[in-house]
């Protein structure tokens, strides 16, 4: 737990979350994350923008505690997720002065959620502004990134925009601030292909948005705080923009080895041509990865089994998984190899139902591909090829 002073009376009081292997039940995380919350200490008010996680609630209010925060004015709830609002319930009882400050939906949440009083909650505005005495907190409603109920705090004094979920990733850290380093742009990355993705055109407005609004200090709810914004901005620009680049995902499960071999062919194929091609195994890899690359596709090739009449349960979880995420890929197929038969490339096909890619003619055969296969296999390639170029991805 921290307690270290960023700019001018604002405080950093988040905290490190090394041993958290996996977010929401669903996202491996390789290096923990943060619950980032942050103290704003004015001459007539002090306030609180997020908390934290609510198994920490007891080393959050300890830290609090030791660095003599006694009393509290407003406590600014920026989006009702539990990693951010799960302190509220114990400190509006360690603070019974304090009012929880958000919008109306966000008080809804917190509400249903965390049984918060309705008298305790203060709802603003879009463009409202509450003032500290010599600091004034304005908010900024930002739906979409990644809630209905998500905002930004902008401490317009000392031009520091609070944004939530928004421009975060899931990294520990020992400074408060970003290194722009490799590492650090992977796990943004990552962050932004397992939460934000979804949200793509809303995540471009408002990189747009922050882009113009020029803060001097990003401060996600996760992750480090960016002193050099525009390395976290840029890099949004690029991810939430409507270009794809020259990449094939082929996110594949294959139970004999037929599909492999034949997921094997294309990527050498491919690459030969000057595509970049990420084959990943769906059963063995960590679909973080997989998500990473939907980033920057321009066309996807699921790669499947038949079991029961059906695709292998893997391959429809990689489909339910690139439709959720709503990637810019603009093109897909299929790959599959079949004993019996069933209805493989109309099941996959029929789970694009958000991204809504051009299909190119699919390959399926019976067991083990033959010569006249390779040629079906060859025509996808050359397909595969001739949208890039037409797309200006591969010149």
């Amino acid at each position: 737990m921290l307690y270290k002073e960023i700019k001018n009376n604002v405080y950093y009081i988040g905290q490190n979350d090394v041993d958290r292997v996996i977010f929401d039940e669903l996202i491996p995380l390789e290096h923990g994350t943060t619950y980032n919350s942050y103290l704003v200490k004015g001459s007539e008010k002090t306030a609180i923008i997020d908390t934290t996680y609510f198994p920490f609630v007891d080393t959050y209010i300890n830290n609090l505690n030791e660095n003599g925060i006694k009393h509290v004015d407003y406590i600014i709830a920026n989006h009702g997720e539990q990693d951010h609002s799960g302190a509220l319930p114990e400190l509006i009882k360690k603070f019974p002065e304090a009012l929880i400050v958000t919008n109306a939906k966000c008080k809804e949440n917190i509400k249903e959620m965390l049984l918060i009083p309705e008298e305790k909650i203060k709802v603003i505005t879009d463009k409202e502004e509450l003032s500290l005495g010599d600091k004034t907190l304005q908010f900024f409603m930002a739906p979409g990134v990644h809630w209905p109920d998500t905002m930004f705090t902008y401490l317009k004094e000392d031009n520091m925009l609070f944004t939530c979920d928004f421009l975060g990733a899931h990294l520990v850290f020992d400074d408060l601030y970003s290194k722009n380093d490799e590492l650090t742009y992977s796990m943004a990355k990552r962050y932004y292909a397992e939460i934000m993705m979804p949200f793509r055109m809303m995540c471009k407005k408002y990189t747009e948005f922050v882009s113009n609004l020029n803060p001097d200090f990003i401060l996600p709810s996760h992750g480090p705080i960016h002193n050099e914004p525009n390395f976290i901005l840029s890099a949004y620009k690029d991810w939430s923009s409507d270009t794809a680049k020259n990449l094939v995902v082929i996110p594949y499960v294959s139970m004999y080895g037929s599909v492999e071999t034949m997921v094997e062919y294309v990527a050498k194929k491919l690459k030969e041509a000057g595509i970049s091609v990420y084959a990943h195994d769906i059963v063995r890899d960590d679909l973080g990865d997989l998500a990473v690359n939907l980033v920057d596709a321009e066309t996807i090739i699921i790669g499947a089994s038949m079991v029961l009449a059906g695709p292998h349960p893997a391959a429809v979880n990689a489909c339910v998984l690139a439709n959720a995420l709503k990637p810019k890929a603009k093109f897909a197929s299929v790959i599959g190899s079949f004993g019996w038969g069933g209805k493989l490339v109309e099941t996959i096909t029929g789970l694009f139902t958000s991204i809504k890619p051009q299909i190119i003619e699919p390959v399926l055969v019976k067991g083990k591909a033959k010569p006249d296969d390779y040629e079906k296999l060859d025509i996808l390639v050359n397909s595969i090829i001739l949208n890039h170029k037409n797309d200006g991805v591969l010149k």
